[in-house]
């Protein structure tokens, strides 16, 4: 029997979707109070859009806005309490909007979000007719979603650029327009994948953003070797993707005898200049966000997440009591980070790791990263020579997400079989199938070029587009580029519309192809995109490299 439905994230069962309980481990009553919270804000974007044709803008809908499609990507929320709360704020912030409407006379067009009335009474049967497979047409369904899902992705980007001061009433103004043309019943195919590429367009910007806000606040990405062993006083593990928590971690630990390491995700903290001055700041310890369970039992500190990738512990786990949250996040039985005076207090997280023992060593030596847009720009000359005289002949763009499914040593094996005279583009935590095996170097240029976080994937397409200037190319595609592409979840598909946007083409996406995808939209992307999936390392390193 079906008690939730699920599919926007690649381990969707069946390659269908989730319909008991979510491969990630949400439960079928939180998988349903999240189509509830996505209704909910839909309605909150049908009034805001209504009232953006006046020129008029609301801070606290706009964080709302980022803070509810973000708590609902893959593995983020998990807190079957925190998500009805934004449910609430979402039914409290429409009857705001509808007021300042009326005042304004501004009429509010008859759909179903929008005029939901929220009584408590109602959520339980408002659920039937959140989901998206209440959309009859599959076609129709599938754009929705891949829009949907690339609008969560956006947001998170857009979140983290929030955080550190930055936004453009633009990128909201968008969200909240996309948002509400998913409601519409009368939009077309045609509509629909205009739409689609929009929103990767929109990615671009947010993306563009939260690079501007994360180089002018911690400096530009140097090229770095990452201690990947321990120290021995005890320390906190944090995961996710917010520098900004990253900072103020470091800041609040300093002097404490409390050491900090990365985790997944936040690998990339350890490139930026602007933390390398704290002493404590370890390096990174373990892999990708799937092993979390062995290793965060052997790291013995607490661990903090500041937003998705969390897998909930198994029954007896002996860490989960060293877990803290922050952000979108939330997880029962769990701490959160409280806030006061306007800034994240961590003492409790800190005397927390002053009682435990120091971090179990899993692995030692070093890895190497830090090669963002800046960076490789900066040995433009040498890149360009080693293309020129045939040292490097193909770049390979393995960027995206990691997972659990074993397919996904298809990619370990990719990476190993690339010949010698192959480059590696990665960012994202796909990097951990191939970033600590021994590949070498192409005339002092590393053969695994880490931009950083999936986010950073914007440096990539930069890195790209300068190449084709420097070669006086007419069309990016014309580049002696593959693109390898891993997906996981919603941050990995505004990756791909970004990329799409930017006119990129014969993108191979794997392990498996999105459940979402129905075959006449996949036909539409494959005429024009040429995007495929993967076959075997074999057959497609015949195809694409050799």
């Amino acid at each position: 029997m079906e008690t939730m439905f699920c599919n926007q994230c690649q381990e969707a069962a069946k390659g269908v979707g989730c319909t008991v309980k979510g491969v990630c481990g949400k439960d079928s009553t939180t998988a349903n109070r999240m189509d509830l919270l996505l209704y909910a804000t839909k309605g909150v974007a049908v009034i805001s859009n209504e009232l953006h044709k006046h020129n008029y803008q609301n801070a606290e809908v706009n964080r709302f806005v980022l803070d509810a499609l973000f708590s609902t990507i893959t593995n983020a929320n998990f807190d079957i309490k925190s998500i009805e709360m934004r449910i609430e704020k979402a039914i409290s912030l429409k009857k705001d909007l509808i007021s300042e409407a009326e005042k304004c006379g501004i009429i509010i067009p008859s759909i179903q979000e929008a005029q939901w009335n929220g009584e408590r009474s109602t959520w339980d049967a408002t659920e039937k007719a959140a989901g998206m497979l209440v959309e009859a047409n599959e076609d129709i369904r599938s754009l929705k979603q891949l829009i949907l899902f690339g609008l969560k992705g956006l947001a998170a980007y857009a979140k983290h650029a929030q955080n550190l001061g930055f936004e453009k009433d633009e990128i909201h103004t968008f969200i909240h327009r996309a948002l509400s043309e998913t409601t519409n019943h009368s939009a077309t195919v045609d509509e629909l994948v205009a739409l689609t590429l929009e929103t990767g367009k929109y990615g671009v910007e947010a993306m563009a953003l939260l690079d501007q806000a994360n180089t002018s606040t911690y400096g530009n990405p140097e090229i770095t070797k990452v201690n990947i062993g321990v120290r021995n006083n005890p320390g906190i593990l944090i995961s996710g993707h917010d520098l900004h928590d990253m900072e103020e971690l470091l800041k609040q630990t300093e002097n404490t005898g409390v050491d900090v390491y990365t985790h997944s995700e936040m690998l990339p903290a350890n490139y930026y200049p602007a933390f390398k001055k704290y002493s404590h700041f370890a390096g990174n310890y373990g892999n990708a966000w799937w092993h979390q369970r062995e290793e965060f039992t052997s790291f013995n500190g607490p661990i903090l997440f500041t937003t998705n990738c969390i897998v909930p512990p198994l029954p007896g786990a002996t860490y989960t009591d060293r877990i803290y949250l922050t952000g979108s996040t939330g997880l029962a039985g769990t701490k959160q980070i409280q806030v006061k005076n306007g800034v994240k207090d961590f003492s409790e997280i800190i005397a927390h790791a002053k009682k435990c023992e120091a971090p179990k060593e899993i692995e030692n030596g070093e890895i190497i990263g830090g090669f963002a847009h800046q960076q490789v720009l900066a040995l433009a000359d040498k890149v360009v020579d080693a293309v020129k005289s045939g040292a490097i002949k193909k770049f390979v763009v393995m960027a995206g997400c990691d997972g659990r499914m074993n397919s996904r040593n298809y990619y370990t094996d990719f990476a190993q079989q690339l010949p010698n005279d192959a480059v590696i583009l990665t960012a994202g935590c796909a990097k951990y199938r191939y970033n600590k095996l021994q590949l070498g170097d192409i005339n002092g240029i590393p053969r695994v070029l880490d931009a950083g976080q999936c986010n950073d994937s914007y440096s990539l397409a930069v890195i790209a587009l300068k190449l084709k200037e420097v070669f006086g190319l007419d069309d990016i595609n014309q580049l002696p580029i593959v693109y390898n592409i891993a997906w996981y979840e919603q941050k990995a598909v505004i990756v791909l519309l970004a990329l799409l946007s930017l006119g990129v083409k014969n993108i191979h996406l794997g392990p498996t192809l999105p459940a979402f995808l129905s075959p006449n939209v996949t036909n539409v992307l494959v005429e024009n995109f040429n995007i495929g999936g993967i076959q075997t390392v074999e057959e497609d390193m015949k195809a694409w490299i050799r």
